[in-house]
């Protein structure tokens, strides 16, 4: 018997699986809040205002403790599940924008576009004193899309680091919970009861979904990917099989969730057929795992590489010094014109899908396994 058929079984039967529970609790009590709360303000210009901040805190608290994670609602409305349910208008005006965007993507009169992504922390704005090599890579490969006259919208990830305001909040894993639970877009932030706002990935899955091809530009940090670009993937878990409408599971009703995978569940692919090229660098180890991380990953959410030149890996300044490494990149001219050849080739995929003579494979076929 297949899985899915299993599970429609069970729910005929009407066992769904409670929801398990019993870690230990997160949630603080009033004076321990209201510590960490204050301790932000440590600005000798926030003395004079005590008063002020001892008002603010009251407020905050009182919102944390009544969990107000969505202060401000609105009916969902015609084309939802349950049309009465108090939807957050945050989470409204990203469904708005990614519409909007895919519209854009479809339009086929409109010009090709491309989601180029630095996803170095390093920059010259804060501690490091100095752009990264990963921000020049990116460059390249700009001047080489715009010059084949393809929208660029580039996603700077160093900005998380540096720029004000700037954050993006770890995945709860609610897909692992049951997939119905994580929706499209992520409905986790911003959670104004616990502080959890400010999020980038509204801003961030507009850009992924009006694009035609996505470009990422990377160092290896141990062995692995950034730290930023590892929070936005986790984040785009909800772009490969997430819900729609958080309506179906009232919100973050886990059990509800769990009976509406159950039923049978379609895992939407929200980012499908998008084309991509990864260019990865290191100076010691770990580049080639993080190019085949990146690169599986993307595949795995059924996007398609623009083949075997937009793939790269290499190691710049090999076990030579930190304080050298743009100097080392300088002398690199065949790794400069590595990176240039990504997008070349990222470019003649895209014309080539547009016209046609580029076709998805796999078209059509039924997946034996839904997950």
């Amino acid at each position: 018997m297949r899985i899915r058929d299993l599970a429609r079984q069970v729910i005929g039967n009407h066992i769904t699986p409670e929801p398990r529970t019993g870690s230990d609790s997160p949630r603080l009590d009033e004076a321990e809040f209201k510590r960490r709360f204050r301790s932000q303000f440590q600005d000798p210009a926030f003395d004079a205002l005590g008063t002020e901040l001892d008002r603010i805190t009251e407020a905050t608290w009182d919102g944390y403790a009544h969990q107000r994670k969505s202060p401000r609602t609105r009916k969902a409305g015609p084309g939802y599940a349950d049309p009465d349910y108090d939807l957050a208008v945050d989470w409204i005006g990203a469904r708005e924008a990614i519409e909007a965007a895919q519209a854009r993507h479809d339009d086929s009169s409109g010009p090709l576009r491309v989601l180029l992504i630095n996803g170095s922390s390093r920059s010259e704005h804060t501690c490091p004193g100095e752009l990264s090599k990963s921000w020049r890579l990116a460059q390249l490969a700009r001047e080489v899309l715009e010059e084949a006259a393809i929208s660029v919208s580039f996603l700077d990830l160093s900005r998380l680091a540096s720029e004000y305001g700037r954050h993006i909040h770890p995945c709860k894993a609610c897909f692992s919970t049951a997939a119905a639970l994580c929706h499209w877009p992520c409905s986790c932030y911003p959670n104004y009861s616990l502080g959890q706002t400010q999020d980038m990935m509204n801003e961030i899955y507009p850009m992924w979904v009006e694009a035609h091809g996505v470009m990422i530009v990377s160092p290896v940090n141990w062995y692995s990917p950034t730290s930023g670009l590892k929070l936005m993937m986790d984040r785009l878990v909800c772009a490969d099989g997430g819900n729609p409408d958080p309506t179906l599971t009232h919100g973050k009703d886990a059990k509800a969730a769990k009976r509406e995978e159950l039923k049978g569940w379609s895992y939407p692919r929200h980012l499908k057929g998008r084309l991509f090229s990864v260019a990865v660098h290191g100076d010691a180890e770990g580049a080639e795992n993080v190019r085949r991380s990146l690169s599986d990953w993307m595949r795995s959410i059924q996007m398609d590489s623009a083949g075997f030149e937009a793939e790269l890996d290499r190691y710049i300044g090999y076990f030579q010094p930190y304080a050298t490494s743009h100097e080392e990149l300088d002398r690199d001219e065949a790794v400069q014109d590595e990176v240039r050849n990504a997008a070349r080739t990222l470019c003649q995929a895209l014309r080539a899908r547009r016209a046609g003579r580029l076709q998805p494979t796999g078209e059509g076929l039924e997946e034996p396994r839904e997950k």
